[in-house]
């Protein structure tokens, strides 16, 4: 009979096998199904494989080996220290600061940007006059540069820029308030810098997921006489929570990576003194600075930026099932 030679099959052969060796197609295959080969999706999905080790996988072993050594930023001969750097790690003050001030900055900035897009959604969610302008209007900063952003509040930020001549003209303050030589200042600005950017980019998220929401639930709840917030807080917060969790995970993976508003609005030394110095900054100085860098202890705060990361999406994920449970 024609095909007997597929389903004959050596004694032992498990058919499992046997269907992986023959060309054939599997047994109930149909349509496309029938000319497909195992190794093919493999082939298409090759790509993206191959970049997610290179430029991923492969860094992130690499930079978990060099913490063990002390290599130099532009290579050369590296030595094994053991778990020296991460002994110096613990007793270094800097680190500590710098941890500090990424936690803080997460802390603050997460619970805000979890909140106030939600409230800008909310607004411009209905289908009013001219909303359209609006809507595009908050998205815009997230189309600009963080660098040209950065320059922007700047010069707002400056002693005799736009904000302090304003509250002077007006008579609030007598002397220009120090927004980019103060340390908190700066810490406290360039946290508003990141929530300024990021409220339209998750606005959008909330736009969609508020388009779940069953509107004969609000409808309900206004002819049993709730209000606007009450309806807010027992119908919309609910209905969003999934979008909520996905947006206080990736702000505050962002929050511990902070980097660029550090560096515009506190110099390149990080604020007066490298005071507001985050984590990513202080693997820059201490990792990559062509004289005095240490890439080795450089990779050691890598790894402890990572493990703070991961224990961050971790506590994100057993929120979320303890919300669905």
């Amino acid at each position: 009979m024609p095909g007997a030679e597929r389903t004959a099959a050596a004694p032992g052969t498990a058919p499992g096998r046997l269907r992986r060796l023959l060309p054939g197609p599997a047994p109930g295959a149909n349509g496309a199904a029938l000319y497909r080969r195992w190794w093919l999706p493999w082939l298409w999905t090759a790509p993206a494989i191959g970049c997610a080790v290179v430029f991923g996988v492969f860094p992130f072993f690499n930079t978990l080996l060099l913490s063990f050594t002390d290599a130099k930023p532009l290579g050369g001969a590296a030595g094994f220290v053991g778990l020296d750097n991460y002994t110096r790690m613990l007793g270094d003050s800097d680190f500590w600061l710098a941890t500090r001030n990424s936690v803080l900055y997460a802390l603050i900035v997460v619970p805000l940007m979890v909140l106030l897009p939600l409230m800008l959604a909310v607004l411009v969610e209905r289908n009013l006059p001219g909303i359209g302008f609006f809507r595009s209007a908050f998205y815009t900063p997230v189309l600009a540069s963080s660098v040209v952003v950065g320059l922007s509040w700047q010069w707002l930020l400056a002693d005799d820029g736009l904000v302090n001549t304003w509250l002077q003209k007006a008579h609030l303050i007598r002397s220009a308030i120090p927004f980019l030589s103060d340390s908190w200042l700066i810490l406290l600005s360039a946290m508003g810098l990141t929530l300024w950017k990021g409220l339209g980019w998750y606005m959008v998220f909330y736009l969609a997921a508020l388009g779940n929401v069953p509107k004969e639930l609000h409808e309900a709840a206004a002819m049993d006489g709730a209000g606007a917030v009450r309806r807010f807080w027992h119908i919309t917060v609910p209905g969003v929570r999934q979008a909520m969790m996905l947006v206080g995970t990736l702000t505050g993976i962002g929050s511990l990576r902070v980097f660029t508003e550090i560096y515009m609005l506190g110099s390149s030394t990080g604020g007066p003194g490298g005071a507001d110095r985050t984590l990513p900054f202080y693997i820059r100085d201490v990792g990559l600075d062509p004289l005095t860098g240490n890439a080795g202890y450089g990779s050691a705060v890598s790894v402890a930026l990572f493990a703070l990361t991961l224990g961050l999406i971790l506590l994100a994920q057993r929120l979320t099932k303890e919300e669905e449970a």
